[in-house]
């Protein structure tokens, strides 16, 4: 997408982004259509949107897909990755060639895995207020081409974007307000992930077809995904009112409607 159109694409979701900065908006719908819109305004393959937890880790909150979202986690669990020293420092580092020994070197099991899920390079952007830092997005490209400075600079909007949804205006100098607010949104996402994989099991189908079934019922009857699905997990609601998707496979026998207490 480039010229006008891509101008044009990119006012809709700003404006799409403004609407859905109301009180009490659902931050982790948000950022998922936020990590989407990336991958389509800036020819990448895939995003992820990381945010600091209360003990000062990155923690995934939003993916454009499962496999980005699984590398995340990975890079993670091993403290390594663009992400974590793009959060750690402040500053973005882009047009990272995965097949470099270099980067072999600096990160070994996260460019292992990025090249083993298909990925040639990879970009890190702090999501910011002024010095403040509160998390990182992540890109991700299979095919081996930079991106350039316009690109780069939108990117760093889409993420200041995201800091804003996370931070709220309201609540930018209040330190305890913010904090809580973070953990909330990290608390909702455990949530939907559990849900994720409830559903793609009782479905026999894809966890990103489970998620966007979930979503589009959410969405469809007004819900808060983290609402939903602590109503899922509770036992106060039957999975079967939402439209499976088309990929899903014949039940052999019902599911349970709640996974067991692993969260992590």
């Amino acid at each position: 997408m480039i010229g006008m159109a891509r101008e044009q694409r990119l006012a809709e979701i700003f404006v799409e982004v403004a609407d859905s900065l109301v009180e009490d908006f659902d931050v982790i719908d948000l950022l998922q259509r936020l990590s989407t819109r990336c991958v389509e305004l800036l020819d990448v393959s895939a995003a992820g949107i990381l945010l600091v937890d209360a003990h000062g880790e990155l923690q995934i909150i939003a993916a454009s897909d499962e496999h980005a979202r699984l590398l995340e986690l990975f890079a993670l669990q091993h403290d390594q990755g663009p992400c974590v020293e793009c959060y750690r420092s402040g500053t973005a580092r882009t047009n990272i060639d995965l097949t470099r020994p270099e980067t072999t070197t600096a990160w070994p099991h996260f460019a292992d895995r990025a090249r083993e899920t298909g990925y040639v390079s990879t970009h890190a952007l702090p999501l910011r207020l002024r010095n403040r830092v509160v998390g990182a997005l992540n890109l991700f490209q299979s095919a081996p081409h930079r991106l350039g400075d316009a690109d780069i600079a939108l990117a760093q909007a889409l993420a200041d974007v995201a800091t804003i949804a996370i931070l709220q205006q309201r609540t930018l100098e209040q330190s305890h307000i913010e904090n809580s607010q973070l953990a909330t949104a990290l608390t909702s996402r455990i949530l939907v992930e559990q849900v994720k994989g409830v559903l793609a099991e009782r479905w026999n189908t894809s966890v990103d077809d489970a998620f966007a079934a979930f979503r589009s019922y959410a969405r469809a009857h007004q819900l808060r995904l983290a609402d939903l699905a602590t109503r899922i997990i509770a036992g106060g609601f039957d999975t079967g009112s939402i439209p499976a998707p088309a990929s899903a496979a014949p039940a052999t026998e019902p599911a349970p409607t709640a996974p067991d207490d692993r969260t992590r």
